[in-house]
């Protein structure tokens, strides 16, 4: 089993940037694809980005790509998403995901087995 905690939201303005971690527990992170959602206020939890497990395999949401980066340091146990020219409907709670199931998961939150509690984004306009 894999424990899951974000950090690195906040306040920012728009066309600012933030970086968000996932530090990560457990033995299965190094074979764990791993992701990061998102939710807005009264919204469903919205796909953003993936990574496979050696790193090599990305898949963004259209709404993201070009703006984001996803990252993972195995060695630390820890992903990262760098999120640039952040706009105010980039305002959500992220949450960190993973799994060790094949083939590599789409963008179904079903898709994923383990969940961070979410780090706050707040984008001002």
């Amino acid at each position: 089993q894999v424990q899951l905690v974000e950090s690195g939201g906040g306040l920012v303005q728009a066309g600012g940037s933030l970086r968000l971690s996932c530090a990560a527990s457990g033995r299965t992170f190094s074979r764990s694809t791993m992701g990061w959602f998102r939710q807005a206020p009264g919204k469903e939890r919205e796909f953003v980005v993936r990574i496979s497990w050696i790193g090599g395999n990305t898949y963004y949401a259209d709404s993201v790509k070009g703006r984001f980066t996803i990252s993972r340091d195995n060695a630390k146990s820890t992903v990262y998403l760098q999120m640039n020219s952040l706009k105010p409907e980039d305002t959500a709670v992220y949450y960190c995901t993973g799994t060790t199931r094949t083939p590599l998961p789409g963008a179904r939150a079903s898709d994923y087995e383990y969940w961070g509690q979410g780090t706050q984004v707040t984008v001002s306009s």
